[in-house]
């Protein structure tokens, strides 16, 4: 696991990780937004070519999240599977069999909107699913980042990216951590998303994603 950033949101201590996730330790818990499993396999489906091995490198990096910090629990902010096609054999088979390695594990999904489309993980995964907002703490954890009213909301859905911009032409493109009064916005976990463009302002603090680390703007 790479080095954490710790922030405070909301009066409690938040380990920002590089990994494109948060570690909460005082609930020991992992949030994890949009990994999008079998988004590959979906495409595939659909005759695009598009690279294998992306749900083993998610769960590669998930494993060593795991197994690096002590964790009572492990919630997903929404976006579990991509759609109906990641309900692949093989990407199902891989998923029960990382399940399994850490089976005394309680997880929690957070319903988003590709869950609604791909529909729930299969009932053997042993994974609870829950609609938004789910009330922890100060925080309410969601999908969607609209505001909560009385709690600092945690969510993914947007997948926020910032450009850097270099000398001439050159710029860089990084997954980012946006914290903002009342929303803080997530990275996407999978190694196979997109990216929406996020802007800095005065309401908000810009943490990007490179070499392994986060740097604040």
């Amino acid at each position: 696991m790479s080095t954490p950033y710790p922030v405070r949101l909301a009066g409690e201590e938040l380990w920002l990780l590089p990994e494109k996730a948060i570690y909460w330790p005082a609930q020991q818990a992992l949030l994890i937004a949009d990994v999008h499993f079998g988004k590959a396999a979906a495409y595939r489906s659909l005759g695009q070519p598009v690279p294998q091995g992306t749900t083993a490198s998610n769960i590669a990096v998930l494993n060593g999240l795991l197994a690096a910090l002590p964790c009572r629990q492990l919630i997903f902010l929404g976006d579990f599977l991509h759609g109906p096609g990641s309900h692949a054999k093989a990407t199902l088979s891989a998923l029960a069999e990382w399940r399994a390695q850490h089976r005394n594990l309680p997880m929690t999904l957070i319903r988003g909107n590709h869950d609604k489309r791909a529909g729930d993980p299969p009932v053997s995964l042993n994974i609870r699913v829950v609609p938004e907002p789910m009330l922890l703490g100060p925080f309410a954890l969601q999908h969607e980042p609209t505001p909560h009213g009385s709690r600092h909301v945690l969510a993914g859905h947007v997948h926020p990216v910032y450009r850097l911009n270099g000398r001439g032409r050159q710029s860089l493109r990084l997954a980012c951590f946006r914290l903002g009064d009342e929303i803080t916005l997530l990275p996407a976990f999978g190694a196979f998303t997109g990216g929406y463009q996020v802007q800095q302002d005065d309401n908000c603090r810009i943490l990007v994603i490179g070499d392994n680390e986060i740097w604040p703007l």
